[in-house]
């Protein structure tokens, strides 16, 4: 099996302090764990459209920037039976080793609503200091989604050069 994921890196600043969105993953029979909003894209599905999809169905957020979009070049109207588009994400992934073959992108964005006491197999998705996210990692990064963990890396690493 070869999956393709969108996922969602939500940020809002709060006196002068950056939070981003996680949650609980729910999977009957799976293991609970923190992870980002996001998940498969359906078949021709693009990948602002899926990020766009899953985080509404994750957590009620309506996603209102996505940092890259203005990157966004397809070929509509060119060939009407073949149309491809191209995005700057924030990161991408690839799993190298597991039970699954996976491809990723991890989008930066901004969303408004109100948070869902749980989503589409997930609960609990809530607002994290990226302090106390960094906090978390560094004493149990196991606590973390398989898929995400790298991902999360990937941006606290970024925000620690960008820090002022």
């Amino acid at each position: 099996m070869f999956l393709v994921n969108s996922r969602a890196l939500i940020e809002r600043s709060i006196n002068g302090r950056m939070e981003i969105v996680v949650q609980t993953r729910n999977k009957p029979g799976g293991p609970q764990r923190i992870e980002l909003p996001g998940g498969r894209i359906e078949p021709f599905e693009s990948l602002i459209k899926a990020l766009i999809r899953e985080v509404k169905e994750e957590t009620g957020l309506d996603v209102t920037e996505i940092e890259g979009e203005d990157t966004r070049i397809d070929t509509v109207g060119i060939d009407p039976d073949f149309e491809v588009e191209c995005v700057r994400p924030f990161a991408m992934y690839q799993t190298i080793k597991g039970p699954f073959d996976s491809v990723g992108a991890y989008f930066r964005c901004k969303a408004s609503g109100e948070l869902l006491e749980s989503g589409d197999e997930t609960k609990h998705p809530r607002w994290v200091d990226v302090d106390q996210l960094r906090r978390l990692m560094s004493e149990d990064p196991l606590q973390f989604s398989d898929v995400d963990r790298a991902g999360i890396m990937y941006y606290l690493k970024d925000v620690e050069q960008h820090r002022p």
